[in-house]
């Protein structure tokens, strides 16, 4: 059963809150950037990558190119352990479904990576085409923004209006269109408020023909503040059976102060101060929330799919969860979950940073483990009485020439 769990958030540094709060800003990407924490202190200034833009009249302007490029790894990368997880898998023969805004497919770093269906080629709002870069990116000019599984393919579906605006119907529509692909995951990164009949549907047929299904656990909140009085709730279709909900994390492990409260969550994956590309030039952008998560998620998939192809969905699953960094909601890790032995008792999780282990025991071979050792133990105490028996018994049954014990040798009074 998914735990219920609500967002918490706890203290950030000055330029990381900052960022954070201009990652998931609705309207028009920002024109002063964000700064980007880093390991060194020394934050990038680049500008934020909206989730949907502005829809009033005469407002029809898209994001505009970035013009900073960012010069290091961020964090997120370094926490997913990418760099190690790439000497292992890279999803090559793995196709992703994304539904979101769209996808540009000549963008900087998805070239000859991206295949879009109708009008999801055209990615005015560009929070797409940043997700797209995080799942199969090459990262352009800098390696070391490239996404989880960079040799993976993406098929780009629209799960929103040209703004951004998601939309039920367009969602169930992607989910079939990408069943129908033959999509081996597939990530939505709109988060729907109320269930849809025609999307419970759509996503129950592509769990049934084998496709991984991953969704953002909550929308990406517009303005911090503005969540501050919301109840918890489920979104959808991250709350359909089968799939794997994502939240969003802080490089600390906790939620941000603005995300929405939900219960159900699966995993946590970087979702604050995350860097990608965008659908215009070559510079880099500031973005985050759930669907950042879950696009990390579906990476992850991915690769996990390309080194574990006989795996079913329930199984990839698994091994996502299973592998996640324990926590209140357990944390992804993509490197354990493609070199981690399920199943077996001596199994080792291997941690990023070499400073954790932690044994996965499978119940079943517990107890097969647990029934030997009792065996062993059991046959080892005949082998000490045996030896025992040889060294006093056989002594004394030899000075007697192997007759009987008589009455004093056994101890029993004469005439009882």
């Amino acid at each position: 059963m998914k735990p219920s769990l609500r967002g918490t958030a706890r203290a950030l540094p000055a330029t990381a809150l900052g960022a954070a709060l201009l990652l998931s800003a609705a309207g028009p990407a920002p024109a002063a950037p964000a700064s980007l924490p880093s390991a060194d202190g020394k934050g990038q200034q680049l500008p934020g990558m909206p989730s949907a833009l502005g829809t009033d009249a005469g407002d029809d302007a898209c994001t505009p190119a970035s013009t900073s490029k960012a010069k290091k790894q961020d964090w997120s990368r370094q926490r997913l352990d990418l760099d190690r997880l790439h000497r292992h898998s890279t999803g090559a023969g793995v196709t992703v479904a994304l539904v979101d805004t769209g996808v540009v497919t000549d963008a900087t770093g998805l070239r000859d990576r991206v295949t879009a269906q109708g009008a999801a080629a055209v990615d005015c709002v560009g929070h797409g085409t940043f997700l797209a870069g995080l799942i199969a990116g090459s990262g352009g000019a800098t390696p070391g923004l490239a996404g989880v599984a960079p040799s993976a393919k993406v098929l780009a579906l629209r799960g929103t209006d040209e703004r951004g605006q998601a939309d039920a119907g367009l969602v169930a529509e992607a989910v079939r269109a990408a069943t129908e692909a033959g999509a081996d995951v597939i990530v939505v990164g709109v988060a729907l408020p109320r269930r849809d009949a025609e999307l419970t549907r759509a996503v129950a047929d592509a769990l049934g023909e084998g496709a991984v299904v991953v969704a953002a656990a909550t929308p990406d909140p517009p303005t911090r503040g503005a969540t501050d009085d919301v109840p918890a709730r489920t979104y959808w279709p991250a709350g359909e059976p089968g799939v794997l909900s994502v939240a969003d994390m802080l490089p600390d492990g906790s939620r941000p102060d603005n995300a929405l409260p939900t219960s159900g969550v699966d995993l946590a994956a970087p979702g604050a101060g995350v860097v990608s590309g965008g659908p215009r030039g070559a510079g880099h952008y500031l973005g985050g929330g759930a669907s950042v998560a879950a696009a990390y998620a579906a990476g992850a998939a991915a690769v996990v799919r390309a080194t574990h192809p006989d795996d079913s969905p329930a199984a990839v699953v698994r091994r996502l969860t299973a592998t996640a960094y324990p926590a209140d909601i357990p944390q992804l890790d993509p490197y354990a979950a493609v070199t981690t032995v399920l199943g077996d008792a001596r199994a080792v999780l291997p941690a990023g940073d070499g400073s954790r282990q932690v044994t996965l025991r499978d119940t079943a071979a517990a107890d097969r483990a647990t029934g030997r050792a009792a065996l062993f133990v059991l046959l080892g105490g005949a082998g000490v009485l045996s030896v025992l028996w040889a060294v006093f018994a056989l002594p004394r049954a030899r000075a007697r020439g192997w007759r009987p014990a008589g009455p004093k040798e056994t101890g029993t009074p004469d005439g009882a």
